[in-house]
């Protein structure tokens, strides 16, 4: 698998979820070409956009991918250190993320995890066996290799998530501008209480598709009320998941 340079991390926590109307990292506005998720600027035509696009059409550990023919494994359990403090919340255009205070870690497999941001997608990006869900979570977390790990969280509809309710519905019409969360704000309040997860190898969900990027997907759901996924599609004006993508020889371990 192609690894993330120190560079491309760089690039990555200055421009994380950019392009004007992106999601993950692009170098700048001005250089990187427009993509979208529909038309002729959509995922099937990412790679044509740009040649360092190519890992999206010819990658081999594409990311997302429906979960499913688990592979059995003694999973180690995971470590998460969330800490209070300040972040906050910006329209990118094809996502809505949250920037956060240096200090909150995840450790699995004795190495430890900075997380960078976390942001939405909307349907999920991930399935489980064939089951799609109304919106998905990423915490994007990278060690002092640069080497990335994103944790997936699915929302299935149900009761009022109150703590995505408490940053949930700003005025964020303008995209790049920044809001303050307030108060104090820790994000392990949006995981669910067990923390079983699937873990595969992948790559960002958005160019330049890069690979060597560790997946962790819960395994339970938190809730989401139909109004909280509406104000998000609603401010995006669009569905913003890229469909899943072949496994190949990849496994899936649970």
């Amino acid at each position: 698998m192609k690894k993330l340079s120190p560079l491309f991390l760089a690039l990555f926590l200055t421009s994380c979820t950019n392009n004007s109307e992106s999601s993950h990292s692009e170098s700048s506005h001005s250089e990187s070409p427009h993509w979208s998720y529909a038309g002729a600027t959509g995922p099937e035509y990412w790679a044509s956009l740009n040649a360092d696009y190519q890992l999206c059409g010819d990658g081999m550990a594409q990311s997302p991918i429906n979960l499913s023919a688990f592979t059995e494994a003694d999973l180690s359990p995971l470590e998460i250190a969330y800490v209070d403090g300040g972040s906050s919340i910006v329209n990118k255009g094809h996502t809505v993320q949250v920037n956060v205070d240096a200090g909150s870690m995840l450790s699995v497999d004795n190495q430890s995890f900075e997380l960078l941001q976390f942001h939405f997608q909307s349907p999920s990006e991930n399935t489980i066996e064939g089951e799609s869900f109304p919106m998905e979570m990423h915490l994007v977390h990278a060690n002092e290799e640069g080497k990335l790990t994103v944790l997936a969280v699915l929302f299935e509809l149900g009761a009022e998530n109150s703590a995505l309710e408490s940053i949930w519905g700003r005025q964020l019409d303008t995209v790049e501008e920044a809001s303050a969360i307030e108060p104090l704000f820790n994000v392990e309040s949006l995981l669910p209480a067990d923390r079983q997860y699937y873990r595969f190898d992948g790559s960002l969900t958005t160019p330049p598709c890069s690979e060597g990027v560790t997946w962790l997907v819960l395994a339970e759901q938190v809730s989401v009320t139909q109004d909280q996924v509406d104000w998000f599609y609603d401010l995006m004006g669009e569905s913003t998941n890229r469909p899943v993508q072949m496994i190949n020889d990849r496994l899936i371990y649970n």
